[in-house]
């Protein structure tokens, strides 16, 4: 029988994902075979298994510090918005239906009997799992159909660790009030309290840690500080909280588009930590100028992010971005949006809409949504601003309901010749005639460490800069290297043995 232990939250965003991860990391430098697991994720951050399944990135990365290949049982419940009210709902890694809130919340108790399956069938193959709540267990009025917080744990008969992020203020009326409104039987496997992104001497804390665990009868087993790990956030909510806004001039400057429905923000993450590039996500006209690059991201409502784009100005800032030559890079719903015309009998519910008209391009919506991974070359002589770029290798994934047609005036980016692991053969995207603007539906492009710095120092060279003198950066060893970052901080700042002690002590209990 395997250990457990779930996250959960006072709040979203106050570092389940990140706590998680270290706790796969740290297990698994243990020796212990071990895997993440939420039953049911929220986010517009999406990725692909190794057999061509979708889950969220969340446990992809969380997967990653675990050492182990993502599996759709970690995440067998996906659900991404499309608009305020309704969201695509995504169950073992396929596209199940479009519902609304009220009517997926009616439909949540038919999903537990599949979501114990599937917990259950990884457990048996793992050491040690790690869950991850989602939100707050105190959200009372979802209680009844709970599959996620403390209904997901009573599947699971695992202990809960609450986790309060103190940065927000107000930790520890949080804490409280969150233990306050479960029932007694939740309030039994709430086992340790962490609190999270502290900054300062943490004596100041003592007198309060001592009183809140006399009104809950619940231990603090840690107190972790601010980390500034560079690890991938699960939803864009950190762009709303300024992540990059800090970060000081570098020789390049490249903008994001932050639509309102943006998906895969973390294709970005590569990008940001090369150390020539300074990122930004704009959504303001004025904020394009004196752009090296723009970037068009992807988009859960392609259709209502482009008219956005046009109701705010952006649309017409980017056009006069390239007119003054600069360049422009569109990947999945972005690359759509920079092609002539849109029809969409699935996705926003607009119909069509006619494009940005920087590609030669039409793209047409299906109902069954591309989801694989892929690895290849880019084309060779492309010309302007990729050109240097040619022949190198790229792997990645493609997440699309569209399929995207080009026309005479534009060339494919690159040819993939193996998806999902298996021999293939695809062009894929599409680069404009002048060699400055350049659409794909390649998720994670700028992994490819050697295709990146191909692209930067080409910009660099239009700026008037040398080319980078030092190593490509290779993005894959940096992740390495903050999953080990944050492991050995876990272990400093929480009580780890007192974290196994918890898992092994409930384990005889259900024995």
């Amino acid at each position: 029988m395997s250990l457990a232990i779930m996250v959960q939250g006072t709040a979203s965003d106050v570092g389940k994902s990140m706590l998680v991860a270290g706790f796969c990391r740290i297990f698994a430098q243990d020796g212990h075979r071990t895997a993440p697991f939420k039953s049911q994720n929220m986010a517009l951050n999406s990725g692909i298994t190794p057999d061509g399944k979708e889950m969220g990135r969340a446990q992809i990365f969380q997967a990653e510090a675990a050492g182990i290949a993502p599996d759709v049982r970690m995440n067998p419940v996906l659900l991404k918005p499309t608009s305020d009210c309704k969201a695509q709902v995504v169950l073992m890694g396929k596209v199940a239906t479009n519902m609304d809130a009220v009517t997926y919340h009616n439909y949540k108790p038919q999903l537990k009997s599949q979501i114990r399956e599937v917990y259950q069938s990884l457990a048996a193959e793992h050491d040690v799992l790690v869950l991850e709540g989602a939100g707050s267990p105190a959200e009372i009025n979802l209680r009844d159909r709970d599959i996620v917080n403390m209904g997901m744990a009573e599947l699971a008969e695992c202990p809960v660790i609450l986790v309060a992020d103190i940065d927000r203020g107000g930790v520890f009326a949080a804490i409280y009030g969150t233990i306050a409104l479960l029932l007694e039987h939740e309030k039994w496997r709430v086992k340790g309290v962490i609190i999270n992104k502290f900054r300062g001497d943490v004596a100041l804390l003592y007198s309060g840690i001592e009183q809140i665990e006399a009104l809950t009868g619940v231990p603090v087993l840690g107190v972790m500080p601010w980390l500034n790990v560079d690890l991938e956030d699960e939803d864009s909510v950190v762009l709303e909280r300024g992540k990059y806004d800090a970060v000081t001039e570098k020789d390049l400057d490249i903008a994001v588009l932050q639509l309102p429905y943006m998906s895969n923000f973390t294709d970005f993450n590569a990008l940001a930590a090369q150390p020539d590039v300074r990122l930004r996500y704009v959504a303001r006209p004025d904020e394009l100028l004196n752009s090296d690059l723009v970037i068009v991201p992807g988009s859960k409502n392609t259709l209502g992010d482009l008219r956005w784009l046009r109701e705010n100005g952006l649309e017409q800032a980017l056009l006069s971005h390239h007119h003054n030559n600069g360049a422009v890079l569109g990947i999945c719903g972005g690359y759509q949006m920079l092609g002539q015309h849109i029809y969409d009998a699935v996705e926003s519910g607009l119909g069509e809409m006619a494009g940005i008209g920087l590609l030669d391009v039409v793209t047409r919506f299906a109902s069954e949504k591309t989801t694989t991974r892929v690895a290849g070359q880019v084309q060779a002589d492309l010309p302007g601003v990729f050109a240097a770029s040619a022949g190198l290798t790229l792997q990645g994934y493609e997440i699309h309901m569209g399929e995207t047609q080009r026309g005479e005036n534009t060339a494919p980016f690159a040819t993939f010749t193996e998806c999902n692991t298996q021999p293939y053969h695809n062009l894929d995207g599409a680069i404009s005639d002048d060699g400055r603007v350049l659409g794909t539906y390649l998720h994670g492009v700028f992994d490819s460490g050697e295709f990146t710095r191909s692209l930067l120092d080409s910009l660099r060279l239009r700026k008037g800069l040398n080319a980078w003198q030092g190593d490509v950066f290779d993005y894959q060893q940096h992740k390495e290297t903050q999953f080990n970052i944050l492991a050995d901080a876990m272990r400093e700042h929480i009580d780890i043995e007192k974290i196994y002690q918890i898992m092994r002590e409930h384990q005889e209990q259900a024995v």
